[in-house]
């Protein structure tokens, strides 16, 4: 790929005096592209997806209707991704600064995603969910994904993903790895993170997959340079044992004509505690929170690429109109949406407390009526 953020993007047969220099993430986004991997446009220094116009921006606006997509903009994240050699000019050509994020679903790809995060172990059952790690086994040198993946391929017989040389792998400016493989015809994997309670593959071990997106090999961030290790520039087949256990897992979604059951979201204790407390259409009211809230803490699977600030935004929404109505107090309102971020994106302040007060603000402007109060 280094030689590719060299090439001239038209006029190859001037001479290399006068030739055309490439902008690093044009090439980086016309690489993948060529790969079949469908790119969309990172923020600028950051690994999350460019921000919405104007429009999309605005409270209650969703991605579904949205013409932003076929009018040639970027909103929507990896909603919008594409292999269009056009639309990829005028994204990075306009906008050099832009990084580079690939669709997984649409590409066919699952990339297991290895952290490297000085975190205090969870419980023992979800280090490797689904497998028992007796309590006399001493984890005391066991400190983040690579250990944990070690330990799984280890119980498999099999070469940890890791350290896996056959298939495209890059290193993160965090010390982590990301490992990507082909997904095989006739399989749906899903997203999860590795440190939720929900559906996981080992601790401090993320899948990236249907319903998510990656950063691509050589995009630059404040943090650092997403580097490509050794020189295998390919994914390779997602390898048998790996399918397995993602199946087993529950990182499978079942074949079209059979639908999954999705399990119920978890909703906030604040939220139960206002259904509990509240009757008739406070009770409504109460329930209408709660269902947005679920969303919102349901990103909690999904580290990146789960909409998370328009989910939350809807819920910010949501509760301003309850409290001009008069179904809760705006500070009751600001610690339920608080509550669910931080469950969603642990850590995150900064970059939910802005949507929390900008969606409260636009929802006291139109009162939500839930039926008859008590």
């Amino acid at each position: 790929m280094a030689h590719e953020l060299r090439v001239s993007r038209r006029d190859s047969m001037q001479p290399a005096s006068v030739r055309p220099v490439v902008p690093r993430s044009l090439a980086t986004a016309g690489w993948c592209a060529r790969q079949g991997w469908p790119v969309h446009p990172l923020a600028p220094g950051r690994k999350t997806p460019a921000g919405n116009c104007a429009a999309c921006r605005a409270p209650g606006h969703t991605r579904e209707g949205c013409e932003c997509v076929d009018a040639g903009r970027w909103c929507h994240g990896f909603h919008a991704a594409t292999l269009d050699p056009a639309r990829i000019d005028a994204w990075w050509g306009s906008t050099p600064e832009l990084g580079v994020g690939v669709a997984c679903g649409p590409a066919g790809l699952v990339v297991i995603d290895v952290d490297a995060h000085q975190q205090g172990l969870p419980d023992r059952d979800r280090l490797l969910p689904g497998i028992p790690v007796p309590a006399g086994v001493d984890l005391g040198g066991l400190t983040n994904g690579f250990h944990t993946l070690a330990v799984l391929a280890a119980l498999r017989g099999v070469t940890s993903p890791a350290d896996d040389v056959a298939t495209m792998r890059v290193r993160t400016p965090s010390g982590g790895l990301h490992v990507w493989y082909r997904a095989g015809q006739g399989h749906r994997w899903q997203c999860s993170a590795g440190s939720s309670n929900g559906r996981a593959l080992a601790w401090q071990v993320d899948v990236r997959a249907h319903g998510g997106y990656i950063v691509a090999p050589g995009t630059v961030t404040g943090a650092g340079t997403y580097a490509p290790v050794g020189s295998v520039r390919e994914a390779a087949p997602l390898p048998d044992w790996l399918a397995q256990e993602l199946e087993r897992t529950g990182h499978l979604q079942p074949a079209a004509g059979h639908p999954q059951v999705p399990a119920p979201r978890p909703v906030p204790p604040r939220a139960r505690q206002a259904v509990a407390a509240a009757g008739g259409g406070r009770q409504k009211a109460a329930g209408a929170l709660g269902t947005v809230l679920a969303e919102v803490v349901g990103c909690a699977a999904v580290p990146e690429g789960a909409a998370f600030s328009e989910k939350l935004n809807r819920a910010a929404y949501t509760a301003g109109g309850m409290v001009a109505a008069g179904h809760l107090t705006e500070a009751d309102a600001a610690k339920i949406l608080e509550e669910a971020a931080e469950e969603a994106r642990p850590g995150q302040e900064r970059r939910y407390a802005p949507i929390i007060r900008s969606g409260l603000r636009a929802g006291s402007l139109r009162p939500l009526s839930f039926g008859s109060r008590p």
